[in-house]
């Protein structure tokens, strides 16, 4: 009998594991993925292509997605780069609407923590930008260039929601965060792009834009 158990687990073990392997497979750059939503960032640089996790991190992508479908993000900048002193080629790189207050959209997004999602901030990965409070997050993104697991969820501390990866234009990313930095307060003393990347703009890959019809404020004095 204990024999005939382990054998049956075996079995079950083996038949189960096409679909795992093709659960696990990556997003791609060319073709839809399930589960996955991409996006393109064409920047002043070249074109970074972004697949967003909307599985296991719904509420950021959908948030996300708004600010691509309104254009929120079209004619905004990748605006700081953050390098490791230990190796100043990994780091991350932030982008978004900065300080423009007429791009938010309301409400914030509530904090979906690495924790729950299971997405780590690795190389590649897309994480939501925020304030101290957990779920503060509007249209601001970072990059990450290498591993940056300080920004994972651990006891005590909620970090922030990473979720998606860049599928393409990963050398882009790269040479942004090696452009010459200064300036800033505090945490982001010294990371500000001195030469600001623009973001021309954000377009959806997959699946039917669905913009808000929300009263755009950043557009009114623009002729």
């Amino acid at each position: 009998m204990l024999f005939l158990s382990r054998f049956l687990l075996a079995l079950v073990a083996f038949l189960l594991l096409p679909l795992s392997a093709l659960q696990a497979q990556p997003a791609s750059a060319s073709r839809p993925t399930p589960g996955y939503v991409r996006v393109r960032l064409e920047t002043s640089m070249g074109n970074i292509v972004l697949a967003l996790d909307a599985k296991r991190a719904p509420l950021t992508t959908k948030n996300f997605l708004v600010y691509v479908d309104d254009g929120r993000l079209d004619d905004t900048t990748f605006y700081r780069a953050t390098r490791h002193k230990g190796d100043p080629k990994t780091g991350f790189v932030q982008g978004g609407i900065d300080t423009d207050a007429r791009r938010i959209y309301f409400p914030t997004v509530p904090l979906e923590p690495t924790d729950k999602t299971g997405i780590r901030h690795l190389d590649g990965v897309i994480s939501m930008a925020r304030h101290k409070d957990p779920d503060s997050g509007t249209g601001n993104f970072s990059i990450q260039v290498g591993p940056n697991p300080t920004l994972d969820a651990r006891p005590g501390y909620p970090g922030y929601a990473a979720f998606g990866h860049v599928v393409a234009g990963m050398d882009v990313v790269k040479r942004i965060l090696a452009l010459d930095t200064c300036c800033g307060r505090g945490v982001m003393f010294g990371q500000m792009i001195k030469n600001r990347v623009t973001i021309v703009r954000a377009v959806r890959l997959d699946g039917k834009p669905a913009p808000t019809g929300a009263v755009k404020p950043w557009l009114m004095r623009r002729k």
